[in-house]
């Protein structure tokens, strides 16, 4: 038609246009909807006459047009010519006439019997029965929980109206858009476009103007009966009435006890929000995060979520904000209102009443003769952490281990262990860390680590009382000074009381303080009986022991 009305000059004039020309100038690539007869649309508007002179325009107005099409509210030729346009559609219109204004006119702006030329653009079409549009972008394979009425949510978005053109966001702002759901807080789209979503969800959602704005808008932002579309991106959600969520993810087939109210914990954790965001990690400080459960010192979701944690056990904390840190957040990392994800691994807990754990592996027949404190042992063992963590073993030396019991030579928890032992017995011992190595470890030892020891009594030997190096089993020789002078020179030397004390033992007369090097002992001897280091005992300088411990000065004979 339009080829017909502006064909070649050789034709001549066709004459009056009989109905409205449209040239379709510019088509989206998309066109979801095109306007139909009832339908609401926006759009804007220049009206010219043929010779180009403009008699109206909504540009020069700064607002567009709404209105129904296809019902006579508009002139004829314009609601021919809007039907079928899409949205971003641009078209020329001309307008005759008796399809315009007629043989009146309007007064002191169009005159009678004016073709009218119009430039339009679609900006909006919406109808009264229209429902809201949503569309799924991405949806994270594991959903546990959707979006329900009375729901906090957490929500990035940008919305645009219905032609593209932008009229807010939250990644503008740099912070999430916080709110409740179907509790009025919200436009009624929104309200219901959010239910049903999954965390970290992705959303399309178109709302119609009768559930957004409606007639009057926002602002200078949004105008009237405008539909709105909002790309929605669910951070997370969570509910006040929330308690904390458990999920066992590995728990160990053996499972002695569960952590309960005023253990100590010692556990690596990932902290991460709803979408995935990782806020914290023990792992990448490469360090147990240790505390106690239940008394206040960590977040009271965590303290919740805690208890009843195995050994070993794998488990995954989620925690709405009421248990975490509120509206405010915590630093830079965790927003306010966040639900919080922690995946822990218990490495090892236990009780300040603790005692030492053992466990009988093997027991000897004919048992009679068990460790005391003051004897002298030799013994094999491995030590590790409870989560199997290897620290020290016996075995990668050449000879066992040898320590006097009661000496304070090894860990409290271990000289425990070793009593009432027989020689060949094995046991495996859990030895808490205040009878260990303490808050502050060792050298190879976390602090607060529990301890596994597996060992291996190999032989024992009777020790002598506290502060003894030599005890005799009856009573000593009435002249003690005068025997033990082989020379009878009036002094002993080291060597002649070194032979004395060998041929007491030798004799059994008496024995020597339990030690792999019984020279250094002997020779201990000799250094506390020469009071004055001169090399020599005499008479006024031996003692025994019990004269000194009456007189509370010297050592030990």
């Amino acid at each position: 038609l339009l080829l017909g009305v502006l064909g070649a000059p050789a034709l001549g004039d066709p004459g009056p246009l009989e109905d409205v020309v449209i040239d379709r100038y510019y088509i989206p690539k998309i066109c979801l909807r095109e306007a139909q007869m009832g339908d609401f649309i926006r759009y804007h508007y220049n009206g010219t006459f043929k010779d180009g002179k403009k008699f109206d325009s909504s540009y020069d107005r700064g607002a567009t047009v709404a209105g129904v099409v296809g019902v006579g509210r508009l002139i004829t030729g314009m609601d021919r010519g809007l039907q079928g346009m899409c949205v971003n559609e641009r078209r020329h219109l001309i307008v005759p006439p008796h399809l315009g204004y007629g043989s009146i006119g309007v007064a002191g702006l169009i005159p009678p019997d004016a073709t009218l030329y119009f430039d339009v653009v679609m900006l909006d079409i919406w109808n009264k029965n229209d429902k809201l549009q949503i569309t799924t972008l991405s949806k994270p394979e594991r959903c546990n929980r959707t979006v329900e009425n009375s729901d906090f949510v957490r929500y990035h978005y940008n919305g645009t109206l219905l032609d593209g053109t932008p009229f807010d966001s939250s990644y503008s702002k740099g912070s999430t858009y916080d709110t409740y759901v179907g509790t009025g807080w919200l436009i009624k789209g929104m309200d219901q476009g959010l239910l049903g979503m999954c965390a970290g969800e992705k959303r399309s959602i178109i709302i119609p103007p009768f559930l957004a704005y409606g007639e009057k808008g926002y602002g200078t932002v949004i105008p009237p009966q405008a539909s709105l579309v909002f790309s929605v991106l669910l951070i997370d959600f969570h509910n006040p009435k929330d308690g904390v969520f458990l999920e066992h993810l590995e728990v160990p087939e053996s499972c002695k006890r569960r952590a309960v109210t005023g253990d100590f914990v010692r556990y690596h954790y990932n902290g991460t929000l709803m979408d995935g965001t990782l806020f914290d990690s023990s792992y990448s400080r490469n360090q147990t995060y240790n505390t106690y459960i239940g008394k206040g010192y960590i977040i009271p979701g965590m303290d919740q979520g805690l208890q009843g944690v195995c050994m070993g056990e794998h488990r995954r904390v989620v925690i709405p904000p009421h248990l975490a840190y509120g509206e405010n957040g915590a630093g830079d990392k965790i927003p306010g209102s966040a639900v919080l994800i922690f995946d822990v691994h218990v490495i090892d807990f236990h009780n300040p009443e603790d005692p030492v754990e053992i466990e009988t592996v093997f027991r000897p027949e004919g048992c009679n003769v068990t460790t005391r404190n003051r004897d002298f042992v030799r013994y094999h063992y491995n030590c590790s952490l409870l989560d199997g963590t290897r620290l020290f073993s016996s075995h990668d030396y050449e000879k066992p281990q040898e320590v006097t019991l009661g000496a304070n030579k090894v860990i409290e928890g271990l000289n425990s262990g070793l009593l009432d032992m027989c020689a060949g017995e094995r046991r495996v011992l859990i030895i808490p860390p205040h009878l260990g190595h303490g808050e502050s470890g060792a050298r190879g030892v976390p602090g607060s680590a529990v301890l596994r020891f597996e060992v291996e009594l190999i032989s024992m030997e009777e020790g002598v009382p506290e502060g003894y190096l030599f005890i005799w089993h009856g009573e000593p020789p009435a002249s003690l000074y005068e025997q033990m002078d082989l020379n009878k020179d009036g002094g002993i030397p080291a060597d002649e009381f070194s032979t004395f004390i060998k041929t007491q033992v030798a004799e059994g007369k008496g024995r020597l303080m339990p030690s792999s090097d019984p020279e250094k002992v002997i020779a201990d001897m000799f250094r506390n009986q020469d009071r004055n280091q001169d090399g020599k005992i005499t008479p006024d300088e031996l003692k025994l022991k019990s004269d000194e411990d009456q007189e509370k000065i010297h050592e030990e004979l």
